[in-house]
């Protein structure tokens, strides 16, 4: 796509006379909003990723808590009846001192090796004891960050449908030329069908259009911690305009370009935020075989991303 991108751009400065400094400044600037585009998509995956993993780990930890629980009780319970033998054995030394101090030496004797044994099943069971709590710590720790993840993914999730009922009511006035809102994966979708921005063949924004693009910029600058990427899509019909544009290719990257020009119109929107991206026929909808399902494969979408750097924070933290 880059290498399409930049071919559209040597084009595109060929024929409109555009200086080589500003091609690659051009160049530069797309190939940085790319690549922040791909990091925070990957920030999402590593995220939902790095969440399954503590649970994983959690679950781990909970059977290691519940076997040394298991142990526990089997040493004390060692432990009391080697007590209810010493205890037996005490009696059996006072019953037998007076009588025979041969069998007071063996008493005294097997006496001391219990309590040796004695000390050695409290030592046991004391380090036992003292690593069942490190390993309670440990799992109260990684249930925490459980929960701050689950809360951050909660209240992304809650923002984005918040953010897609926002851009619904503003648009709906544009629902029955082509326009639709959806969220998945984590993310918002504003789908403009082309009958609703241009003409067969154009990329230039038509004045419905630009009333469509100009209510999704007002929403855009009210949330300044999402990214937004400009796709451009087109059906399998070749395109056999002349001129600065060659193929379906350079008419969706053109077209995604104008739409990111007419949302940078709004002072309010910093162009950071913004990629704009060509798709030629490659990504559809619906299929090719019928008039209707053209139509809809002819679009920019819109897609918008939450920004996840304090999940990410989160993650880092060990």
């Amino acid at each position: 796509m880059k290498k399409i991108f930049l071919l559209s751009l040597i084009s595109i400065s060929l024929t409109a006379c555009v200086s080589q400094k500003k091609f690659d400044a051009l160049t530069r600037q797309f190939e940085d909003l790319q690549a922040d585009f791909n990091n925070q998509s990957k920030t999402l995956n590593d995220c939902q990723n790095a969440l399954e993993a503590i649970k994983t780990e959690r679950q781990e930890l909970a059977t290691q808590v519940e076997a040394l629980e298991k142990n526990k009780k089997e040493i004390e319970k060692a432990l009391a009846k080697k007590q209810d033998e010493y205890n037996q054995l005490s009696q059996s030394y006072n019953a037998l001192e007076a009588n025979s101090s041969k069998v007071l030496a063996e008493n005294a004797q097997q006496n001391r090796a219990l309590l040796k044994e004695l000390e050695t099943k409290k030592t046991a069971l004391a380090e036992e004891q003292k690593r069942l709590e490190q390993l309670q710590k440990d799992l109260d720790y990684r249930a925490q960050r459980i929960d701050e993840l689950e809360q951050m993914i909660v209240a992304n999730k809650e923002k984005m449908k918040a953010l897609k009922d926002k851009l619904s009511s503003a648009l709906i006035n544009f629902e029955d030329r082509g326009l639709s809102v959806e969220q998945r994966d984590g993310k918002v979708y504003v789908s403009m069908e082309n009958k609703l921005l241009f003409k067969s063949g154009s990329w230039t924004v038509g004045a419905e259009g630009q009333a469509a693009v100009q209510e999704l910029g007002k929403v855009l600058a009210d949330n300044p911690d999402i990214a937004v990427l400009i796709e451009g899509h087109t059906d399998n019909v070749p395109y056999n305009g002349s001129g600065q544009l060659k193929d379906n290719w350079d008419l969706s990257t053109k077209r995604a370009t104008e739409v990111l020009k007419l949302l940078l119109q709004n002072e309010n929107i910093e162009p950071e935020r913004l990629t704009a991206a060509g798709r030629g026929k490659y990504a559809p909808v619906a299929p090719n075989t019928t008039q209707s399902g053209k139509a809809k494969n002819r679009r920019i979408e819109v897609v918008l991303t939450p920004q996840l750097d304090e999940i990410s924070q989160l993650l880092k933290q060990n």
